[in-house]
Formats: C-alpha cells, structure tokens, sequence
C-alpha cells in the first residue's frame, strides 16, 4: 500500500488530472517542504485543463572502480547535472526534454577507459579522453496519441524496447544509447503494431581496420513488430528489423506494411548483401496466477536448404531464449532466464551493418557463439529500500585468427562488431575457438531517504576463465552515488 501511494504521489496528475500534492520549491511554501515525505517536488510545474508542464532538476555524485586480480585498480569520480522539462499540450500531444552534463574529477587517461567500459553513455562522443572531462547526452521526443488511443506517432530521440525477456531482451534492449527514430504505434481491441525508422550510429573501422570499410555514409535501422493478446494469459508477438547502410533515407524501408526482408530483396542483390534482416517470434503465457513463462526465437539468416548441417555451407544463424517470471505477495520479484546465441548472430559479413548502436548490441547484452544462464531477485524490502541481486553464469568461443601475412584464416563468430568470414570461413559449430566461461554476481540497493533523495550502490564480482588457454582471473566493481531528483 506504501507503494502504491508513493506511485499514486509521483503521477498524481497522469491519474488524477489533479496537482494537490505537487510542490514549486522556487517558492517559500515549496522550500519549507523540500524534505518532505508526502508531496511531490518539481522545480516549477503548471497545469490546467489544457496544456501541463514540468520542469526538474537532478544531480548526483558517483564514484565507481575496480580491482583486478586484487591488485589493478580503477577508479573514476563524476558529478552529473541534469534538467527536464516534460508535459502535455491539449491532452493529445506530450513533449519530453533532458539534458545532461556529465564531468569527471579525476579524468586520467586510465580512468576514462575503465569509465566508459562500463558506462555505455561515455561512447555518445568517440573523442571523450582526459582532456575533455564532461559530455552532454539529450534525450528528447514529441509524441501524439488520439483520444482513444487506437494511434499515436513518436519522434525524437530515446531508448526502443521489444521483447518479452525478463532479465535481458534478444530483440530490442536498453544496452545502448539512445537513437533517433519515428515511430507509428496501432491499437485496435486486442492486437498492436508498431513500425519505426531510425537513425543508428555505425563503426565500419571495427577492431581490424584492414577489413573494414571505412566509407560509411549512414546506418539506420527499421522495425515492424506486431502484438496479439489472444487472452490475459496468453500473447504472441511476431518482429522484423533491417539494418540499412549506406542509404541515408530509403521509401523502400519506410513501408509500415511491407515486409521488410522482402523490401530488402527488392532493392536487388548488391545492395542485400550490404543489409542485415533479422526476424523474431516470441510468446508469454501465465498459466497461473502470479507465474509468467516467456520464448523467444531470433532468426538473424534463414536458409531451409541447409537447416542441420554442420558446416560451413549452413548459414543459419538463430539465438533463442526461454524465461520465468515469478511474483509474490510480499513484493519479491524472481526472474530465471536461458540464452542461446549462434556463432556471428548480430554480426554481418560487411562490419557496416551489424546489429549495433556505437559497436554496442542493440539486442541482448551476450556476445555472439554464447550461452547464458540467469537469475534476478528483485526485493522491495520497505516502500523506500529495493534490493536486487543477479547471477549470471556465460559460455562463449572467441577467436580470429590471421596469418603471417595478415590474411583472415578464421573466425569463430565471437566479436558482434566482425562478421567476416561468416560465409566462408566458419565452422558454425557452437562455442568453437577460444573458450570463456564467465561467471557475474550483481548485488544492488537503492535507498530512498527521504522523497527524490536517493542512496545508490552496486557491487559486482566476475570470475573469468579461460579454458583454452588455462587461465583464470577475477574483478570487483564497485559503484556508490547520492542522487537527488526535483
């Protein structure tokens, strides 16, 4: 019930269309109440029968590092700064701007490098080094929706998500940045569809600049994704994507009705090859109550001739995953979830259309010729204390090999941002090459002390081992910020 009227508090007008619980602290009323525990604060915010709008600040100071073999260390201290302004005009059209400014104190080259592998928001600009301490990263859109909402129409720039994966999604995740797009979302009774176009930002130099195309004009992206809720316990969702490169802007992909693997086969065989398809089932059940059971089926190339062959003439390439959602009464949420990804899926045989946002996946987090296994608690131990921890245990095969004279003799289809060799050179048997295994313990909290004032910490503990090569080693990150959100 604490959470509830804590939800009821947050977006009391959304609900309510009322504001009686909202505070301007740029007001003596509003300043006398900054701590306290039953309204809601906002910079300034308006509201009547026609338009809404919101504005907020957020700040925090964070300081993350690691140790490596107990030994090596990183670390890196920032502060970020950031404004909002959202709202609604005439109860059709909604607005959403951020802004951020991110700075480091101790902004060594070291740090940088160690900052920005585990912040993905660090990679927004490529030139980020120790001369330049801060990066700005907006995040903004409009979107219209009708009265009854049977439409609405989306553009700007934030994260997409689809998918029914309960810890991480093949289709579409949260594991990049932010992207441009439009976007058409339609309801009718029990079925959903969903079509955007968006502008992706592409690394054609990759790791191996000799094979790598360094004219890369453009890289968008396309998606169609079609749900249907036969029942309360029973939806099925049917997903499509292209990554087009080299074609800043297409009519070809801009079709919400067309098929966009046949769209592709239309513009003729050189350009096919320059493309990446991909397709996607999945479905969620919740046989009981409380018990959700979700899979997913990635189909990243589909050749039926060659289904079962276990060489280099079967170019099918799928990842696939099955997952369980359990909640209780007693605000536990427990999550399990397997993960298979075929040898080079997300990848492209031309290193300009891989399945990527900044050489970050836009799907699942794992890396290709992978498997995982997952567990996910996540406990609200009061209605201002949550407690999540994770457990993650991967098997991947990495490797490419080149010869004396620099000649590509081998890929394992381990690294998403290098496809080469997927035609010709691949064994396409599962966790070839160098073999990883890795396993990740996640503990976080996040502690609320008073409403909008936030105590945040994270500590995650990896043991890596290289069974190839018998090698093993471990690291701990740790993270602790205080935040505040008004």
């Amino acid at each position: 019930k604490k959470i509830l009227a804590d939800y009821e508090l947050e977006f009391e007008y959304d609900i309510y269309r009322t504001v009686k619980k909202q505070i301007n602290i740029i007001t003596k009323k509003g300043l006398r109440k900054l701590f306290n525990n039953h309204s809601e604060k906002h910079l300034y915010y308006f509201a009547d029968s026609a338009k809404t709008i919101f504005t907020d600040l957020s700040g925090s100071v964070s300081n993350r590092g690691a140790y490596r073999n107990s030994s090596e260390k990183n670390s890196a201290l920032r502060g970020d700064f950031g404004m909002t302004f959202r709202g609604v005009i005439f109860n059709s059209v909604a607005f959403y701007l951020k802004l951020s400014d991110r700075r480091f104190a101790n902004a060594n080259d070291s740090n940088i490098i160690f900052a920005s592998s585990r912040d993905p928001l660090l990679r927004e600009y490529n030139n980020f080094s120790s001369a330049q301490k801060k990066i700005n990263s907006p995040v903004a859109y409009l979107r219209y929706r009708t009265k009854s909402d049977w439409l609405s129409l989306t553009f700007g720039r934030t994260h997409l998500n689809y998918g029914f994966g309960y810890i991480d999604k093949l289709f579409l995740s949260g594991n990049t940045l932010p992207f441009d797009f439009g976007k058409i979302d339609i309801k009718y009774k029990t079925v959903g569809y969903s079509f955007a176009y968006g502008n992706l930002n592409g690394d054609s130099i990759g790791i191996y600049p000799e094979f790598s195309s360094r004219e890369l004009s453009s890289k968008n992206i396309a998606t169609h994704n079609l749900n249907i809720n036969f029942s309360d316990a029973l939806k099925i969702s049917l997903w499509e994507s292209v990554i087009i490169s080299n074609q800043p802007f297409s009519f070809t992909y801009l079709n919400p009705l067309s098929f966009l693997t046949s769209a592709d086969l239309s513009t003729g065989a050189e350009q096919t090859k320059e493309n990446n398809t991909l397709l996607g089932f999945d479905v969620e059940i919740d046989p009981v109550k409380n018990l959700s059971l979700q899979s997913s089926l990635l189909i990243d190339d589909l050749t039926f001739g060659t289904i079962g062959k276990n060489d280099s003439l079967n170019e099918n390439k799928f990842g696939w995953q099955i997952g369980a959602l359990w909640s209780s009464s007693v605000n536990i949420n427990f999550a399990v979830e397997f993960t298979h990804l075929d040898p080079f899926v997300y990848s492209h045989r031309s290193n300009k259309s891989t399945y990527t946002n900044r050489s970050m996946s836009l799907g699942h987090s794992l890396p290709p010729n992978s498997d995982e296994i997952a567990a996910k608690i996540n406990f609200d131990i009061t209605s201002r204390l949550n407690f999540k921890m994770k457990y993650q245990h991967q098997r991947s095969g990495e490797g490419i090999i080149l010869d004396s004279s620099g000649n590509l003799i081998a890929n394992y289809g381990g690294n998403i941002n290098f496809g080469l060799g997927d035609a010709y050179l691949r064994t396409n048997r599962f966790l070839d090459g160098t073999r990883i295994n890795r396993d990740i313990f996640t503990v976080e909290i996040l502690w609320q002390l008073v409403r909008q004032l936030y105590v945040e910490g994270k500590l995650q503990y990896r043991i890596i081992n290289n069974i190839t090569e018998d090698m093993k080693y471990n690291d701990l990150y740790y993270f602790a910020a205080l935040k505040v959100d008004l």
